[in-house]
C-alpha cells in the first residue's frame, strides 16, 4: 500500500506543479476544475446517484456552478462565497463532533442534501484556488505553498500516527486517524512555514499572522477529510473511487483542500489587511 501511495504521488506531483506554476489562471482554473470535477462524480456515488443520467446531470450543475462563480472572482460576491464556506465548515465541525458522540445524523441521509454539501465543498475550494493564483505575482507560489503544505501535513501525520499514535483523533468518523498524528502535522507544517516565511523575509507580527494562518489551514485540512470520512462512513463506503492506486478516488485526494484553501485564501487577506 505505501508502495502503491508513493508511486501513485511520485506520478502527479509533477503534474500538479506543472499545472499550477506554468499555466496562466485561466488554464489553470481550467485544469484545477478537471480535478474538481472528478471529485464531484464520485461524490455523486457518496450521494447515492447510481445511474449514470442523474450523476451527468449533477456533474453538469456543478460545472455551471463553477462557471458562474468564476465570472464574479474580482467582486465582492467572490468574497462573500469563500467566506460564507468558512461557516459551513464550522457546521461540518458539529457534525462530525455529533457523529463521534454516537448522534444519528439523519439528514445526511438525504440524497438531497448529500448533493447539496457537494457543492459547498467542492465549489469555494476551487474559486479559492483561481483567485489566489491570480493574485499578483506570487499567487502562482502561494497556490504552490498550499498544496505542498497539504502534501507536508498528510506525510508527516501518517508517520508520525504510525510511529506514536496511541490517541484516536475521531475513532467513529475515521479510526485510523491520531491526535499523535496530528501534532505531528502541526510540528511539521510550523517547520516548512517557517522557513518559506524567513526566505520571503517576514517578521514581527507578518510573520506571527502567517504561521497562525498555516496552522488554521492545517486544522481546517484535517476537518475536510474527516468530512469526507463521515460522507464515507453514512454511505458505507470505504473510498470515494478507485482512480488513484494507494490512495483511493480522487476526492480522497483533495478532501483536505476543500476546506483549507478558502480558510488559507481568507486567513492570507487578513493577514495583509493587518500587517
Amino acid at each position: 500500500m505505501l508502495k502503491q501511495r508513493i508511486l501513485t504521488a511520485g506520478a502527479l506531483i509533477p503534474v500538479v506543479v506543472s499545472c499550477t506554476y506554468f499555466t496562466s489562471t485561466g488554464l489553470f482554473s481550467i485544469l484545477s476544475a478537471i480535478f474538481i470535477c472528478m471529485g464531484v462524480w464520485e461524490w455523486s456515488g457518496l450521494c447515492s446517484i447510481k445511474k449514470a443520467v442523474p450523476r451527468s446531470a449533477y456533474l453538469l450543475t456543478i460545472v455551471l456552478l463553477l462557471f458562474a462563480s468564476y465570472q464574479f472572482r474580482d467582486t465582492f460576491l467572490a468574497v462573500l462565497i469563500i467566506s460564507l464556506s468558512l461557516v459551513w465548515w464550522l457546521i461540518a465541525l458539529f457534525l462530525v463532533i455529533s457523529y463521534q458522540k454516537g448522534n444519528v445524523l439523519v439528514l445526511l441521509e438525504s440524497r438531497l442534501i448529500k448533493a447539496c454539501i457537494g457543492a459547498i465543498v467542492t465549489v469555494p475550494v476551487w474559486l479559492s484556488l483561481s483567485i489566489l493564483h491570480g493574485s499578483g505575482s506570487d499567487g502562482k507560489m502561494l497556490v504552490l505553498f498550499l498544496l505542498i503544505l497539504i502534501w507536508v501535513a498528510d506525510i508527516a501525520a501518517y508517520f508520525s500516527g504510525r510511529r506514536w499514535g496511541k490517541t484516536k483523533l475521531s475513532s467513529n468518523v475515521s479510526p485510523g486517524k491520531t491526535w499523535e498524528g496530528l501534532y505531528g502535522a502541526m510540528f511539521a507544517v510550523l517547520l516548512f512555514a517557517l522557513a518559506y516565511a524567513l526566505a520571503n523575509n517576514m517578521q514581527g507580527l507578518e510573520l506571527a499572522c502567517f504561521l497562525t494562518v498555516c496552522v488554521i489551514t492545517v486544522l481546517a485540512s484535517a476537518l475536510g477529510d474527516l468530512l469526507e470520512s463521515l460522507m464515507k462512513r453514512i454511505s458505507k463506503t470505504k473510498d470515494s473511487g478507485s482512480l488513484l492506486p494507494g490512495h483511493g478516488g480522487m476526492m480522497d485526494r483533495i478532501d483536505s483542500l476543500t476546506a483549507a484553501a478558502p480558510f488559507f485564501l481568507v486567513g492570507l487577506w487578513l493577514t495583509r489587511a493587518i500587517a
